[in-house]
């Protein structure tokens, strides 16, 4: 047990460069202390004490806002960084090595008595959030975004995001991994659209001065957009993403 202990306070280092010592990590921070609870808890559990086990994961729920049911398989180094919010149900199994960040669920969707919980691999990082759900399997190495919802398998290695969740990255090896950056659909989705708007100005310009059309400012309505002038003298007017002739 104290073994366990100490690779989880050096684990706590590892993953957290706010971390100062390991006496302040032991003291000061609640996913330690759900994570010692746990152990007690699940040893409980699997010794056919299962009311002590819930009556001391509701004392570790009220002292540090993490739920993890006694029933649930957690496996060493696991380091729940924050830890508000955090649900773990009763058949979930989470490999070593795992970050966990705040206000994430492991949970059900179904309410059978067998297996109904996510499986986590080893080496994953679950952003602060995230939804994983149903009797699912994130496979080693993988990331999960914040708040997405996963309800499918996610291979190993690979980089969930969104609602419901799709794959985005799939290119990793299955190893320890302290860099925790998540790509941003949308940041991405904008540079792109930022590419094809500067594509199609430089577009503009070039026919612009093939056809000889010369931009004119003019005072207009504040409907009309842009005014363009033809070299037969006739005006273009650009109207809610129409154009115009007069």
């Amino acid at each position: 047990m104290f073994d366990d202990l100490r690779d989880d306070l050096q684990a706590a280092k590892m993953r957290d460069p706010a971390a100062r010592s390991s006496l302040e990590i032991l003291l000061c921070y609640p996913g330690i202390w759900a994570i010692i609870f746990h152990r007690l808890n699940h040893w409980l559990w699997t010794h056919h004490l299962p009311f002590w086990g819930r009556f001391f994961s509701q004392i570790s729920r009220f002292l540090t806002g993490i739920e993890i049911h006694p029933g649930a398989q957690i496996g060493k180094r696991v380091f729940i960084d924050h830890g508000m919010g955090i649900v773990i149900g009763e058949t979930t199994i989470v490999g070593d090595d795992v970050l966990i960040y705040q206000g994430v669920v492991l949970g059900g969707t179904s309410l059978s008595k067998g297996k109904r919980h996510p499986t986590v691999e080893d080496a994953v990082v679950i952003g602060s959030g995230a939804k994983v759900l149903g009797n699912i399997t994130l496979g080693c190495s993988c990331k999960v975004g914040a708040g997405a919802v996963v309800l499918q398998d996610v291979p190993r290695g690979a980089t969930a995001v969104g609602v419901p969740s799709r794959i985005i990255r799939e290119d990793r090896k299955c190893v320890l991994d302290l860099e925790h950056e998540f790509p941003d659909p949308v940041s991405s989705a904008i540079d792109l659209l930022l590419e094809r708007q500067e594509e199609l100005e430089k577009r503009v310009n070039i026919l612009s001065h093939f056809h000889d059309i010369e931009h004119v400012e003019l005072s207009h309505d504040s409907e009309v957009e842009e005014v363009f002038k033809g070299a037969d003298g006739k005006l273009f007017y650009r109207l809610n993403n129409y154009i115009e002739e007069e």
